[in-house]
């Protein structure tokens, strides 16, 4: 059985799963990996996490002597995708317009997919295969975080990376979410607006002091939401502000959430009002060197492809910062998505295609020699 890696993509792309419903696509991953003759475990994560399913697990033995190797891509896209069909037209597969494409992650699904088949029907050497199909990867990286099913592998590839087909994400940044309540004092804003504390206008204070953007090459800052308010002739006693900061240098993340910290500090002192934090950690970041296995086996399997492989570091969190917090490395692999997160999402066959060639170059590799 041999899968057509852009026609398995079509096929993915056109199930609507949005996180916590990836039911949809779990259902049909199960009777299409059974299909070839894998076992396939659902872990038991879905009460914890919230998803209609939870993760899949599946084994491949291997035909000759290597390290485990782990292929993981998530099953939810950023939004739903109700009633899109993909469109190919020109070598580039979209969405119609209305929606994302869902390329992220699917294609990375497809992929796996693809090379799965392969194995199965040209039996070339490979070592020990462990495939992971996570839930919520976008809301939060869930599904790997609450994976119930011990994972056996040495080392692992994410196929939900940054890039062309070629490039490796081996490096990921730590993620602050920080979320602040900034209470005042509610008031008639006609008859005695002097009575009351804005806390809006304490919250607006706050940010005003703020850097925001890329700070610089490691670390990003962002002011992501900000509510409050009853009416338009009430001094609104109560703001709420959702920020993250992310970095790949630990100490530059620490210094920037307390800046923001003392911001908001000194913008409800100035005020009168009152402000509070909740502060959360949604993933650390990783860092994984030229020379070990997981990038190695990259480098000389792309280039034995005639593909370039170049070393990315990700502004974005993925799986791989999950499993490496949990001591499995693993790197990030680009697959040549472009402008994920938008209704412009595409992605080109050709690179659909070489990175199914990609992926079994790299089991290649990777067998003892």
């Amino acid at each position: 059985m041999k899968i057509d890696v852009v026609k398995e993509f079509m096929a993915l792309a056109s199930l609507n799963s949005p996180s916590r419903k990836e039911a949809v696509v779990a259902e049909y991953l199960i009777e299409k990996l059974k299909r070839m003759g894998l076992d396939v475990q659902v872990d038991d994560s879905a009460p914890r996490s919230g998803s209609d399913t939870g993760n899949l697990i599946v084994r491949l033995p291997g035909t000759a002597p290597g390290p485990t190797i782990l292929l993981c891509a998530h099953m939810d896209t950023v939004g739903p995708t109700n009633g899109m069909k993909p469109v190919l037209r020109d070598g580039v597969i979209t969405s119609n317009g209305e929606t994302v494409l869902g390329a992220d992650d699917k294609a990375g699904i497809a992929i796996i997919l693809a090379v799965l088949a392969d194995l199965l029907a040209d039996r070339p050497p490979h070592g020990p295969v462990e495939v992971a199909f996570t839930v919520q990867e976008e809301i939060g990286l869930f599904g790997s975080k609450g994976l119930t099913s011990e994972l056996k592998a040495d080392f692992g590839y994410v196929l939900d990376g940054d890039g062309e087909v070629g490039t490796v994400n081996h490096q990921a940044p730590s993620k602050v979410d920080l979320d602040f309540l900034v209470e005042g004092k509610a008031a008639h804003a006609g008859m005695c607006p002097e009575e009351g504390i804005n806390a809006i206008v304490a919250a607006a204070g706050a940010i005003a002091r703020l850097r925001v953007g890329r700070l610089d090459a490691q670390t990003t800052s962002n002011v992501g939401t900000i509510s409050g308010g009853n009416a338009r002739n009430i001094v609104p006693d109560r703001a709420e502000v959702a920020i993250e900061i992310r970095s790949t240098d630990q100490t530059r993340l620490e210094r920037e959430v307390q800046a923001v910290l003392d911001a908001f500090q000194q913008a409800a002192m100035a005020s009168g009002a009152r402000v509070s934090v909740k502060r959360e950690v949604p993933f650390e970041t990783f860092t994984i060197a030229e020379t070990h296995p997981a990038v190695a086996n990259v480098f000389k399997a792309a280039r034995s492809l005639g593909i370039e492989p170049r070393l990315r570091a990700s502004g974005g969190g993925m799986d791989a910062n999950i499993f490496n917090a949990k001591g499995l490395p693993c790197v990030g692999l680009g697959i040549g998505l472009e402008e994920p997160h938008s209704p412009a999402e595409r992605i080109q066959v050709a690179q659909l295609e070489a990175g199914v060639r990609l992926v079994r170059a790299i089991l290649a590799e990777a067998l003892y020699r």
